[in-house]
């Protein structure tokens, strides 16, 4: 992990000093060395304990999957950003750059992190590169408002977290996680358990985030440059997850059927709504950040669960989701950069125009849906199985949210790839081998989980 971390640094440094010819290409050289290096993590990890590596610092079954996504994709990103570099001064584009690796070594941080006040403050060190690419690189005059939309909601919502570890802190003397986890698992008050869940589950809430805590989330991703999109669908909505993940044991002591029965309702009522406001969006990157928010609320159910299979699904379907929601918005920014918009009834016809293009389009729709064999039917199903559990009556809510979802996912490919093209994007440049380049990078992860499925959920079992 202090490997990583230290070439994120190293990565920063030499981006300042590479020539200008060779700033892109080096920085894609960088970052993926820093994928191929972030497989180290995988190592002593088919076990359920923590693989310390330091006082602060650790990795588990949890946090290596998220790891290493978050290195894949950092070089995903720039090759997705060519467009953006070639149109922004050698200042801007080294600045972009650096925001990216920024973004990279606070996330790697953030899910191998130990302590709590460490990962609160690295969880808010993301929020200052996004907001930079947010508000300097947004396509349009509104950038400026959903910075703004994007600080309020996820600072103010992080406020009360910051309350319940000093709390935590008075009452344990101590801000490890898993002597945390051990202290009030044995010895921790009711209460102090009940006022510490309420500080925090606002914070996680927020970063996922569920329905109604959402109203950010599509003004971000909307005027976001197509890495910060890339980025924030990917990863960033995963701190949430990952988050009430590590900390579910804090509540597992506290009798909270009927509580996490009416979260688990709320959240898969809210991922139902939706999907219904994703069927009836017009903007396509608009319907992809909505999509998420569904994914999301489904993610967060399954955790209220409290049972393996849903803590299993839940993991599947983060990775999944950060996969294809990430080649969905990198897809669609294809399509912006020809056509200058995206409004789906004029993006039509796309595979008369760019017929390769279409195959990735299919292929992410269908994973976005659920088709099998993808990993986000694994984690569906496991979801689902483990919401049944707690009550039947959840299975409606939950089955129509899966319907809305085909709907919209089918929907996105009609609308864009078939029809007759407008006659103002007729004539279009042809695709580039590095769009094809971006899109095969997304497809090769999820074969690889598709070849073996169950192998990072059997570390789980164990």
């Amino acid at each position: 992990m202090i490997t990583l971390i230290l070439f994120t640094v190293g990565m920063a440094t030499t981006t300042l000093l590479i020539p200008s010819n060779k700033l892109w290409a080096g920085a894609i050289f960088q970052s993926a060395l820093l994928s191929l290096l972030s497989l180290i993590v995988l190592n002593n990890h088919w076990t359920a304990s923590w693989h310390n590596l330091s006082s602060i610092l650790a990795s588990d079954t949890i946090s290596a999957p998220l790891i290493i996504l978050s290195c894949w994709l950092a070089p995903i990103a720039l090759i997705a950003s060519k467009g953006q570099l070639n149109n922004s001064s050698d200042l801007g584009s080294r600045v972009f750059i650096i925001m990216i690796i920024v973004i990279t070594g606070a996330l790697i941080i953030t899910f191998s992190s130990l302590e709590l006040i460490l990962f609160y403050i690295v969880v808010e060190t993301t929020l200052i590169p996004t907001l930079i690419l947010i508000t300097r690189w947004g396509a349009q005059m509104e950038r400026c408002q959903a910075g703004l939309y994007f600080m309020f909601y996820t600072l103010f919502g992080s406020l009360p977290l910051l309350i319940a570890i000093i709390a935590i802190y008075i009452s344990s003397s101590s801000l490890s996680i898993p002597n945390v986890n051990l202290l009030w698992a044995n010895d921790g008050s009711i209460e102090s358990l009940t006022m510490w869940w309420a500080l925090s589950i606002n914070c996680f809430f927020n970063n996922l985030p569920v329905y109604g805590f959402h109203l950010w989330l599509p003004k971000a991703h909307v005027e976001a440059p197509v890495a910060g999109s890339m980025i924030l669908a990917a990863i960033l909505l995963k701190i949430g997850g990952y988050g009430l993940m590590r900390l579910i044991a804090l509540f597992s002591t506290i009798s909270m059927n009927a509580l996490s029965l009416a979260l688990i309702v709320f959240c898969t009522w809210g991922a139902l709504i939706t999907s219904v406001i994703c069927v009836r969006q017009t903007d396509l990157k608009a319907l992809i950040a909505y999509s998420s928010v569904g994914h999301m609320s489904i993610v967060a159910a399954a955790i209220f669960s409290e049972t393996s299979w849903g803590m299993n699904g839940a993991l599947m379907l983060m990775v999944a989701h950060g996969l294809v929601s990430s080649a969905l918005f990198s897809l669609a920014n294809t399509v912006y950069e020809r056509s200058g918009t995206r409004t789906l009834a004029i993006t039509r016809g796309l595979k008369l125009l760019l017929p390769l293009s279409t195959l990735w389009w299919l292929l992410m729709c269908a994973a976005n849906l659920g088709l099998p064999p993808s990993p986000n039917l694994i984690g569906e199903i496991l979801i689902l199985s483990s919401l049944i559990s707690w009550s039947v009556w959840l299975f409606p809510i939950v089955g129509f949210a899966q319907v809305f979802g085909a709907i919209y996912s089918l929907m996105i490919f009609q609308l864009s790839q078939q029809g007759t093209p407008f006659t103002s994007i007729i004539n279009v440049f042809s695709s580039f081998s590095r769009e094809h380049l971006f899109a095969a990078l997304h497809i090769l992860p999820l074969i690889l989980i598709m070849i073996n499925p169950f192998s990072a959920l059997i570390a789980w079992l164990k």
